[in-house]
């Protein structure tokens, strides 16, 4: 054999037992588009669309069918009821994950249940947004009727009086169990009337369950062994 490419061998397996690699599956990342009739991938490490979307329909099913209900009995007499007009102020976190772009989500699946229900109209995000800004106020300030009245003095000015103030809140239980845990998330709707003061409010739970799994052992690959 060659001298010279005996040494260069040579120093090609001394380099692989120095720096031996590691022997296992490599890994690659894909994407799909799920059909209508597929259901919701499951998050595997905190909430997805599979927990916050059957919250969204639980609660807003039950909270807008009840309002609708009572606005037909009362006005019964008088033929079909005008849409009222609902100001969708926030969507609150307090559960124990980061919600992150899910709450832009949240806020427009919410909204487009009250386009639907056709006894409700929502007031633009826009404006209650740019409300806030010139009252200077949070969303949780609305509560003291000073405040709800100077807002809505600024959306009227607009053009976009409103009968309702609704407020999303998310918040959690965790289980633990060893290296498995159970977590239960809340979604409380709250709308508050704003003629009347009256308040309303409605939830959904939703029960998910997180598992650790141990990995097996890698094995180190020396092919001069």
């Amino acid at each position: 054999m060659d001298r010279r490419a005996w040494l260069h061998r040579a120093a090609a397996g001394a380099a692989c037992v120095a720096s031996p690699t590691w022997w296992g599956c490599r890994g690659r990342q894909y994407g799909h588009v799920l059909s209508p009739e597929q259901a919701n991938m499951v998050g595997s490490h905190a909430a997805g669309a599979e927990t916050y979307s059957a919250l969204i329909a639980e609660s807003m099913g039950k909270l807008l069918g009840r309002q609708q209900a009572a606005i037909c009995q009362a006005t019964h007499a008088a033929g079909p009821p005008a849409p009222k007009r609902i100001c969708f102020v926030c969507v609150e976190n307090y559960s124990a994950e980061e919600v992150g772009d899910f709450r832009e989500q949240i806020y427009e699946e919410i909204d487009g249940q009250i386009s639907a229900s056709g006894a409700f109209v929502p007031v633009s995000r826009r404006f209650v947004d740019a409300a806030l800004r010139e009252t200077r106020l949070r969303p949780d300030a609305l509560f003291v009727p000073e405040n709800r009245r100077a807002f809505a003095s600024v959306l009227e000015q607009q053009g976009q009086p409103f009968d309702y103030l609704l407020y999303a809140k998310l918040t959690s239980g965790t289980t633990q169990n060893n290296q498995d845990y159970q977590r239960d998330y809340l979604l409380t709707l709250e709308l508050i009337d704003v003629q009347t003061g009256g308040y309303d409010k409605e939830s959904a739970k939703l029960r998910k369950g997180y598992h650790k799994t141990r990995l097996g052992k890698w094995r180190l690959y020396n092919p001069f062994a």
